[in-house]
């Protein structure tokens, strides 16, 4: 990625840093504040949803690499893949959720941060884990007991499972593990010294600031929306157009529209067969998560794919 590019992601992570620390002195002075889980769902419906609708873009260039001329069978695999991790959480959902969230933290401490980082060695993957699981472990570190009910109504009923997260905050590894990714944010940070990469530590704040102050899912939803896709946004645009942003912008709403619309109407129709079921709030969770979930592994593993042929 060019200076200009990292330019405009440092820019963003600064503004995004602001940005959290007016929201939390609000929630500060008004404790009642927050946002509820419908206008989450919307957020992610259209901000959150559109970052990876470019995937079938990314499938044809994978598909012309592979010299396979049947596009029709990208889109089966894509489909047919989300199917199974929804199968699978329905059957085995905490096991399902485990492989989750090793795999978002991952997903997300990578996607956040190879713009600054070349080299793509074993040991700099380890250390975008590390760096990413900081997604994960903050809320169940400042609001363990809304995690745990999240987790409750995400079908997750086995109790040696929660017997097992009840020993790693019942013995503060919790705080451990926001620790080692701490180090993880600080060697990226060091590993070849930039003034741009004080986007790591921003990032690493603003992350910080949202979960102590917000619940697990608007803290979730402020950070997958306005800087996880915001920034995979800004990635995609400048491939479309490095020249000019705004013109890579255009292409981009339109390229992106088609299928985050129909993302959209699948999840909302998810969300009224589920509601026969459960109560509203319950069903906008387990579409947000599941729902995620079903769409993270295609999407990564595209990532990977085209990644590795391309090289």
């Amino acid at each position: 990625m060019n200076n200009r590019s990292k330019k405009i992601n440092f820019n963003h992570s600064f503004i995004f840093f602001l940005t959290c620390n007016i929201f939390s002195l609000i929630a500060l002075k008004i404790n009642t504040f927050t946002i509820s889980p419908f206008i989450c769902l919307l957020l992610i419906l259209s901000i959150g949803i559109s970052h990876g609708s470019l995937d079938n873009i990314k499938g044809r260039k994978l598909f012309q690499i592979l010299e396979i001329n049947s596009f029709y069978i990208f889109y089966l695999a894509y489909i047919l893949i989300a199917l199974i991790i929804i199968i699978l959480w329905i059957f085995i959902p905490y096991v399902s959720l485990i492989i989750f969230l090793v795999v978002a933290s991952y997903h997300f401490g990578k996607e956040d941060t190879q713009f600054l980082i070349i080299e793509n060695s074993f040991y700099n993957q380890f250390l975008f884990f590390l760096k990413g699981s900081l997604i994960i472990i903050s809320p169940m570190y400042f609001h363990f007991d809304e995690t745990i009910l999240i987790f409750k109504l995400l079908l997750i009923e086995n109790e040696n499972f929660y017997n097992f997260l009840d020993l790693i905050e019942s013995n503060n590894l919790l705080l451990y593990c926001i620790i080692l990714s701490t180090i993880a944010n600080i060697l990226l940070f060091t590993k070849n010294f930039e003034l741009k990469k004080f986007t790591i530590f921003l990032d690493y704040f603003s992350i910080l600031i949202i979960n102590y102050y917000f619940s697990p899912l608007v803290a979730f939803t402020i950070y997958f929306c306005f800087l996880h896709s915001i920034r995979h946004i800004i990635s995609l645009i400048s491939e479309l157009d490095e020249n000019n942003i705004s013109n890579g912008f255009k292409i981009f709403i339109k390229k992106a529209l088609p299928l985050t619309i129909i993302t959209a109407i699948f999840c909302v129709i998810s969300l009224y067969l589920l509601y026969k079921t459960y109560n509203f709030d319950s069903a906008i969770l387990k579409i947000i998560f599941i729902g995620l979930a079903s769409l993270t592994f295609p999407h990564i593993l595209l990532e990977y794919l085209v990644e590795k042929n391309e090289k």
